[in-house]
């Protein structure tokens, strides 16, 4: 089998529009990510996969509980507070679980999680999530796809 061109091969992956989440743990600690999906409704279990590269891969890939947030296309500001260099929790209105774990206001849906396994999946770690509570708010979702961000048009 030929070798695959790492720059072409994500440009292709980019062709697929992802929705845009903030994963948060105890700490407390933010990462913006859109590696997330749904994995299961009975149990209810979700995914996320964080990059090995990160810094913040030690807290996030041993951290039993967690909070992924989906974020609404208005959100774009609240994304970049947790990318690399971002300013984390500085001016994010957000409240605290029992579990320790902020929970950031107002995003489209939030899924707080315990976790349940963890996979190998190359230079990311797999995580699965069961999902103990859950909230959903209105709106429209925030997309990264061809390397930018981006709003749904057309929906309800």
């Amino acid at each position: 089998m030929a070798d695959l061109d790492p720059t072409e091969l994500r440009n292709a992956l980019g062709q697929f529009a992802t929705g845009v989440t903030v994963v948060t743990i105890a700490g407390p600690q933010g990462f913006t990510a859109n590696s997330f999906a749904s994995v299961s409704l009975d149990p209810p279990l979700v995914l996320w996969s964080p990059a090995r590269a990160s810094a913040r891969f030690p807290a996030f890939s041993s951290a039993r509980h967690f909070a992924i947030h989906v974020l609404a296309e208005d959100q774009f500001g609240l994304s970049r507070h947790f990318v690399r260099g971002g300013q984390g929790f500085e001016g994010v209105e957000h409240e605290v679980s029992t579990e320790g774990v902020p929970l950031l206001s107002g995003t489209l849906a939030r899924f707080e999680c315990v976790q349940e396994a963890v996979h190998e999946g190359g230079d990311h770690l797999i995580i699965v999530g069961r999902v103990v509570r859950f909230a959903t708010g209105l709106g429209k979702p925030l997309v990264f796809a061809q390397g930018g961000y981006g709003a749904v048009r057309g929906l309800g």
